[in-house]
């Protein structure tokens, strides 16, 4: 790998642990995905995010679960709803996210660094 960050370039990242609280489905989706929606605590609040992970992930299993995603990108239309953060998960054969979470439970907002 040779594409390699400074620290102060990864610094500039700020992935934050949120809680799903609402999900909808996403028909308009060129492929399948749901609509997040995110609680990140009282500094940033909510944010909206779709994401692809139909396949391993139901809404319920989804509702109340703590996720890690990139807040500061800027905001991307998809289709007709406005994606405010990068949900973060690991890419496996076929698209097959898995989400990256907390294991235990923590305050929403908080830096992942």
């Amino acid at each position: 790998m040779e594409n390699h960050l400074t620290w102060s370039e990864f610094e500039k990242v700020e992935m934050r642990i949120g809680t799903i609280v609402e999900v909808n489905d996403f028909p308009e989706a060129r492929k399948p995905a749901y609509q997040l929606h995110i609680d990140f605590g009282a500094e940033i609040g909510q944010r909206k995010s779709s994401a692809q992970i139909t396949k391993r992930y139901t809404k319920e299993d989804l509702l109340g679960k703590q996720i890690v995603a990139v807040v500061n990108f800027p905001k991307k239309q998809i289709g007709n709803f406005m994606s405010e953060c990068l949900v973060l998960g690991s890419v496996g054969i076929d698209n097959d996210i898995v989400l990256l979470t907390s294991d235990l439970k923590v305050e929403n907002g908080l830096r992942i660094g």
